[in-house]
Order: C-alpha cells, then sequence, then structure tokens
C-alpha cells in the first residue's frame, strides 16, 4: 500500500455509500488519531483497536481499527460537510483547531 491515508479514506467512503455499520482498516498510530478527530467532530460513532486473528499458522496477528459509522435518522450520510485535518508539529488536528493554536501543518484529508 503506497498512501495508507487514501487507503482509509476510501475504505469509509465505500462503506459510507454501502450503507454498512462499520469498516475495519489496517490499524497505525496516524489513523486512530484521524479515527479520534472524526469521532470527536462527530463523523462516526466511534472506533476500537482489535486484534485480528493470523490467518494461516506461523503469521502473527494484526491489528484493526474498526470505525462505527454514523447516519441520521432517516438514513442520510453524516460525513456530508468538509472539514480539514491537520498533521502538525502539536499531533493531528481539524483545520479550525489548528487556525485556533495558530500553527501550520499539512492538509491530510478533507471529510464531506
Amino acid at each position: 500500500m503506497t498512501d495508507p491515508i487514501s487507503d482509509m479514506i476510501t475504505r469509509i467512503r465505500n462503506a459510507v455509500t454501502a450503507k454498512h455499520t462499520r469498516v475495519d482498516l489496517p490499524a497505525s498510530k496516524l489513523k486512530a488519531e484521524i479515527a479520534r478527530i472524526l469521532q470527536d467532530e462527530g463523523y462516526i460513532q466511534g472506533f476500537r483497536l482489535v486484534d485480528e486473528p493470523a490467518e494461516r499458522e506461523g503469521r502473527q496477528s494484526r491489528q484493526l481499527i474498526r470505525l462505527f459509522l454514523k447516519y441520521g435518522p432517516h438514513g442520510e450520510k453524516v460525513i456530508s460537510g468538509l472539514e480539514r485535518i491537520l498533521t502538525t508539529s502539536h499531533g493531528v488536528m481539524t483545520g479550525r483547531a489548528a487556525k485556533k493554536a495558530g500553527v501550520g501543518g499539512e492538509v491530510l484529508c478533507n471529510v464531506w
């Protein structure tokens, strides 16, 4: 996988389009921070780290992030606004929080 953040966003977008209640993706610290922001901003119900058992003997189990997706009362998509998520010297945060803190950074993704 060459771009894990794009993979994460694609998995979320596909799961929301298919009206899934959850989506699993390979875990990393950066993805966990993005999931935390999505939860804090109200785009998902929540997330947790889960261990996926090894597929074959001799292989290690791997950690996944399980995102619990959120929909409106009539099944409408909650991920429909626009929000910037940045990586800064102060960690991963929304564009609004970075502006308030007076720090710049690199845009990781837009959520709509």
